[in-house]
């Protein structure tokens, strides 16, 4: 079975039962499972509004990301889903997932694939702050 089993970059609710099934597999001891989820907050400042925008390619780059960490990692499997369009407060922004024969080769996994994700897949916040001011966020390069 193939090892990395779900990334998607999508413009809709994500589910986290989608994500731990992806992952699920008898031969895994251990599931390490990450949410983003959209806060109130940022640096001190309200959010009033969230959007997250990607790059075309950015769907085809989180598989490079994720197939590159399976390469890497003694892991079993691993998936990653990311949202983009306009998020309300309290909704997920990003689900991943990574499953091990033992808990430490998933929590290094699964920290891999949302750090290298942020980092490398073209995805951008824009926010909202009650103040009225904007800010794009991308912490990658």
């Amino acid at each position: 079975m193939e090892t990395v089993r779900l990334t998607d970059v999508r413009d809709e609710a994500l589910s986290l039962d989608e994500v731990f099934d992806a992952v699920r597999d008898d031969g895994a001891g251990a599931v390490v499972l990450f949410t983003g989820v959209v806060r109130d907050h940022d640096g001190g400042r309200d959010v009033q509004a969230l959007a997250y925008s990607g790059h075309p390619t950015a769907a085809a780059q989180l598989r490079r990301v994720a197939e590159r960490i399976a390469e890497q990692e003694e892991v079993t499997a691993l998936a990653a889903v990311h949202r983009v369009g306009d998020l309300a407060i309290g909704d997920l922004a990003v689900v991943v997932a990574a499953s091990a024969a033992h808990r430490d080769a998933a929590f290094t996994a699964g920290r891999r694939l949302i750090d290298e994700l942020k980092s490398e897949v073209p995805i951008w916040k824009h926010q909202a702050f009650a103040s009225g001011e904007p800010e794009w966020v991308h912490p990658g390069p």
